[in-house]
């Protein structure tokens, strides 16, 4: 690569930060559904024909954010994963990343897990990085049972025929060795992290356990004896 290319590739991929910095600063104001790239242009001093050259629509810089978002978390989620610890400990401490992430995040997190973006629809390039963090909460399961360290919770009640078929290909395609019935309850933890998160962020545990510092830190260890996990 010629360094006149090299330059030009450095100076598009500076102004593609520039213009998702700016856009995020936009869901900060105007929310998701407000987002629009004459605005976001008219911030950074562009024309919009010049902006469109990297973002042709609304929709692919939401999806440029919407995959930033997943990916910050994920990073957060796995880089906190103590994997010389113990899997409860382990546990614990990604659900705590996750949530630091979101509460610093709070405008990003809802670009992902809020209300559906009118007129959006999010393309399947987004699932594998959506799929970051409860592939990090598996992880710490496939070890912990590896080690000898998980007890399969008890399937009551017994799923029926489609769930069990859900649970099966979810199993073939993220971990073969673990008991259906491991999975079944991470699953069931997985969103309730994210339903308590959205509760917290979105004002509705006000009156009840606001702050919840010490409320999440009980529910993660109770999640964690949940999907079959030792005590510290």
């Amino acid at each position: 690569m010629n360094a006149s290319r090299t330059a030009r590739d450095r100076a598009r991929a500076e102004l593609t930060r520039e213009i998702t910095d700016e856009a995020r600063r936009q869901l900060a104001s105007a929310g998701a559904d407000g987002l629009s790239l004459r605005a976001v242009a008219r911030e950074l001093g562009m024309v919009s024909s010049a902006l469109y050259r990297y973002f042709p629509s609304r929709d692919d810089l939401l999806t440029a954010l919407i995959l930033d978002a997943y990916a910050a978390l994920g990073a957060a989620a796995e880089s906190a994963d103590q994997r010389d610890a113990g899997p409860t400990r382990r546990w614990v401490t990604v659900c705590t990343a996750v949530r630091d992430w979101a509460r610093a995040h709070p405008h990003e997190y809802a670009l992902i897990y809020g209300s559906p973006i009118p007129g959006y629809r999010a393309p399947e390039s987004t699932i594998a990085h959506a799929a970051r963090v409860p592939l990090a909460m598996v992880g710490v399961l496939r070890d912990a049972w590896s080690a000898g360290a998980l007890t399969p919770p008890a399937e009551l009640p017994a799923p029926g025929p489609l769930l069990a078929e859900q649970i099966h290909r979810l199993a073939a395609s993220t971990a073969p060795e673990l008991p259906r019935s491991v999975l079944t309850c991470a699953l069931i933890a997985w969103t309730q992290l994210f339903g308590m998160l959205s509760f917290e962020l979105f004002g509705q545990l006000v009156g009840s356990v606001d702050p919840s510092d010490e409320f999440c830190a009980h529910a993660y260890r109770r999640m964690a004896e949940f999907v079959g996990l030792p005590p510290d």
